[in-house]
């Protein structure tokens, strides 16, 4: 059984979502590129410096600390059954990145906001590749490549479909106001690549 967080990490948890939902409202209003990181730290009543010791950039307030949610996806690869197929394993590992993103904010906002914010776009494309890089090896498994010292670009193209169904399915989920199930529309963008 795990221990439950501390009272610091319960107080840093509640900090950096009041600085969210601060920033939400203020994005909300001005726009994402239009809103500074001092326009946040003052509505939140901190510094700039606390600021940047809760997030590391406006983006990844937003989109999350990247590096700690591609480990958690890798984590989640690496942990089902080694005889489970790469686009089973792959899809069961972007299902635990949601339950672990949780919905700290409305999903349906921060898809809108990567169609509004250019800089947001590349931080997620910037994302993409690194976890080619961190995904591919266990694909190359799976898949059933000879192993070598770098990812085989085979396996790599099959984390950038699988990350292309999953930036699909979030996009046509955005476009129904969030009435479609995104985890169909990322199994139809599956599908259509495999068929």
């Amino acid at each position: 059984m795990a221990e439950p967080p501390s009272l610091r990490e319960r107080t840093r948890r509640a900090v950096r979502a009041e600085i969210t939902e601060t920033a939400m409202r203020l994005f909300a209003a001005n726009g994402f590129d239009a809103t500074t990181v001092d326009q946040i730290a003052t509505a939140s009543g901190i510094s700039r410096r606390s600021f940047f010791h809760y997030f590391g950039s406006k983006e990844d307030l937003v989109l999350g600390d990247t590096e700690a949610l591609g480990e958690t996806v890798r984590a989640a690869l690496e942990a089902r059954p080694a005889e489970e197929p790469a686009w089973a394993a792959i899809r069961a590992a972007f299902l635990a990145l949601h339950v672990e993103k949780g919905m700290e904010m409305d999903g349906l906002t921060v898809a809108r906001m990567y169609h509004e914010a250019p800089s947001l776009r590349a931080r997620h494309l910037e994302k993409h590749l690194r976890w080619q890089v961190l995904l591919a090896p266990d694909i190359q498994r799976r898949l059933g490549l000879p192993d070598s010292a770098t990812p085989d670009p085979r396996a790599r193209a099959f984390v950038a479909a699988a990350l292309a169904c999953l930036d699909a399915a979030v996009d046509a989920w955005c476009e129904s106001d969030g009435a479609a199930d995104p985890v169909q529309l990322f199994d139809d963008a599956v599908a259509a690549l495999r068929a």
